[in-house]
């Protein structure tokens, strides 16, 4: 059949042609990407020429553009906007995938070929610093994957493989029904007390597209709700809980649990296969961590101050509100008192958090301040869904940057969380520039009602534009160094930096304006925003840390020690009292049968990540403060010797760098009031 990927798109930045683009196109086209891919890589393993840097490395690079486009517009569609069919395919494509990427990576003519080039490194001085690292990050990602392992072996690690990528895809499905059949009913408008107008309008947009009356409260991926912090009636509050709680626990066919006791010991089996402890152990590997013990020194670090701060936090909630506080009520206890000590609680932010004026002159502003980039909203290009939009990048002298995509809005086909990923990533050995989309999901509110966000969704939408960020200015030669396409527990540091706009006087005052009045927001409540930036940090820090060592835990498992389904939740709690974490009414940002980062996404034993990237941000906050802050000289520093270079530099030497010296962990501390 022929279809739409045969060749590149025509579009403006190579953006896919998603009007073109039918079901029917991909299965098709996922077999004609692999064919070809393969009859390159097969070109490349007999080539009769002694292995060079060309035909060797920059070969493999150069293979698989087809699969590539295939890919990276299916998989943007199967996060966003997954129907059946697009599950379907998913499932069917996924375990071929597992073995095509094995049969390149567990070849060992191209191993042999690889490492002869690596061999030769150092009599080649004519290789770029670049060149070099593409280099060494291949050779390790092939023996990572097990191209020294025996044909026994490489056969047992295939099958692994393809079992593990039949799982997580499962997962996720699960998650996805579960999540969209846990949605809370309401038929008594009284109990939305507490919600302003956007948000029930919302809630009953998404009851009338399942055909009920009344209204429905959607979850996000994480444990609880935004409206938690809103909501009035405690019973509300309590069913939204337990509903987040639920999924993927409840029996039936989108039980979890069982794969996450088969994903687990897969995994430990195949970190045994690769001649190490546990799967932590072959993950840290290849990050900046390097090892499972340096991630335990920094979170056990953190963990037991955290832990103590919550246990206060909560004492002091309690007395607000007059009740022992339970999960359900932390957030609307929390409100209440940020209202008494800061004038900055939720229902006050919101009106001055317009979802419009957020992008154009909060987000794009600080952008434009720090970068140069200027953003032109271009209606005639298509996205892969109506609510999709696309808008032109160009830096201030005009040239092209490339493609953002924005999809803000949640709906029953996009799985739950926030996310950026590339559609066409950057390469100079191409020709191409980026298309980058962000996914959030914010509940839509009807026809002509502003979507109001709160402060949560506001930040996540800065912290979601870093990483877009990272994807539209990086400037490499290779496909493999593109973007975001760093060591994991490195691609969350640009992100978390851009978060700190958000609350910047500056960028604060150009963006917060009453949605009814236009008027901005008060002092006293900005003020109140600014100061109580650290308010409650017990609580979000130690829900974080519950959910980064219940990552370590599973992962730590060694080959053999299989945890029965219905031992998950034992086996949950064990591990959150063991590190400390248990705290009452503050459960783990993410339990283990809906953490669809390390069973469906990348973050397995990787969770840590998140706060092993905040230690470079918080230093980094410390570098913007101590030199002026929004500036031009200041963004073009950080573009230029961090985000600019993508993977093509060793990210903690790209840090030291920008800083002129490693990172302190000394305003981490502070910031998160563990100090």
């Amino acid at each position: 059949m022929t279809t739409p990927f045969d060749a590149p798109s025509t579009l403006p930045y190579r953006l896919p042609p998603f009007r073109d683009i039918g079901i029917e196109h991909y299965r098709p086209a996922f077999e004609a990407g692999m064919a070809a891919h393969r009859a390159e890589i097969e070109a490349i393993a007999t080539n009769e020429e002694a292995p060079t840097f060309d035909n060797t490395l920059v070969a493999l690079e150069r293979a698989g553009t087809l699969l590539d486009r295939v890919s990276l517009a299916f998989f943007t569609i199967a996060a966003a906007d997954a129907t059946d069919d697009v599950h379907d395919v998913e499932a069917w494509v996924a375990p071929l995938l597992a073995e095509h990427q094995d049969a390149i990576v567990l070849d060992s003519r191209l191993f042999e070929r690889v490492d002869a080039v690596q061999r030769g490194l150092d009599a080649d001085a004519t290789l770029s610093a670049e060149d070099r690292r593409l280099v060494d990050r291949t050779r390790t990602s092939f023996v990572l994957a097990g191209a020294a392992l025996d044909d026994d072996g490489k056969t047992q690690l295939m099958a692994l493989n393809h079992e593990l990528s039949t799982l997580t895809t499962q997962f996720e499905r699960n998650l996805l029904a579960d999540t969209n059949d846990l949605a809370v009913h309401v038929t008594d408008e009284a109990q939305l007390d507490g919600l302003d107008a956007g948000a029930r309008s919302a809630g009953r947009a998404a009851a009338e597209a399942r055909g009920v009356d009344g209204w429905l409260v959607t979850l996000p991926l994480y444990t609880g709700h935004p409206y938690l912090g809103s909501l009035t009636d405690r019973d509300l509050r309590s069913r939204v809980m337990r509903a987040s709680l639920d999924r993927g626990r409840r029996g039936g066919a989108h039980d979890n649990r069982a794969l996450v006791s088969r994903i687990t010991a897969l995994r430990a089996r195949r970190a045994a296969l690769l001649g190490f402890a546990n799967h932590a152990a072959a993950v840290t590997a290849a990050q900046t961590a390097k090892t499972p013990e340096a991630v335990d020194g920094l979170l056990s670090q953190l963990a037991p101050a955290a832990a103590a701060n919550a246990v206060t936090e909560r004492e002091a909630r309690s007395t607000a509100l007059g009740l022992t506080v339970e999960a359900h009520d932390w957030a609307f206890a929390t409100e209440k008192l940020r209202a008494n000590e800061f004038s900055a609680d939720a229902a006050a932010l919101r009106p001055y958090f317009e979802a419009e004026r957020v992008l154009q002159d909060g987000v794009f502003y600080a952008a434009t301040r720090l970068y140069g980039l200027r953003f032109s909203e271009r209606p005639d290009l298509h996205g892969y869904h109506d609510d999709v939009r696309v808008f032109e990048v160009h830096d201030e002298d005009g040239s092209e940057v490339g493609l953002y995509l924005l999809d803000l809005y949640t709906r029953e086909s996009k799985r739950g969380g926030a996310w950026m990923n590339p559609v066409v990533e950057q390469s100079a050995l191409f020709g191409t520039l980026p298309v980058v989309v962000n996914n959030l999901n914010v509940p839509k509110p009807a026809g002509g009602e502003p979507t109001l966000l709160t402060q949560d969704e506001t930040a996540t939408l800065f912290h979601e534009f870093g990483h877009a960020l990272h994807g539209l200015v990086a400037r490499t030669t290779y496909p493999r160094f593109s973007g975001t396409n760093v060591e994991r527990d490195f691609v969350e540091f640009p992100s978390q930096v851009n978060e700190m706009w958000m609350a910047w006087p500056e960028v604060l005052d150009n963006y917060a304006r009453h949605v009814e009045t236009g008027e901005p927001m008060p002092a006293a409540l900005r003020a109140g925003l600014t100061e109580s930036q650290g308010f409650n940090e017990g609580f979000a820090t130690t829900e974080y840390l519950a959910a980064a060592l219940l990552d370590q835990a599973w992962h730590r498992l060694a080959d053999g020690d299989v945890v029965p389904a219905d031992q998950v939740e034992a086996f949950e709690a064990e591990a959150l009292r063991a590190a400390g974490v248990d705290v009452p009414a503050v459960p783990t940002r993410y339990s283990s049968t809906y953490f669809q980062h390390v069973f469906a996404g990348e973050y397995d034993a990787g969770y840590y990540g998140y706060i092993w990237s905040e230690v470079l941000d918080a230093d980094t906050v410390e570098w913007f403060v101590e030199n002026g802050g929004l500036t031009r000289e200041n963004g073009e520093r950080f573009r230029q010797r961090v985000l600019g270079v993508g993977g093509s530099v060793d990210p903690l030497e790209a840090y030291r760098d920008f800083r002129g010296r490693d990172a302190r962990v000394e305003p981490l501390l502070e910031r998160r009031g563990l100090n």
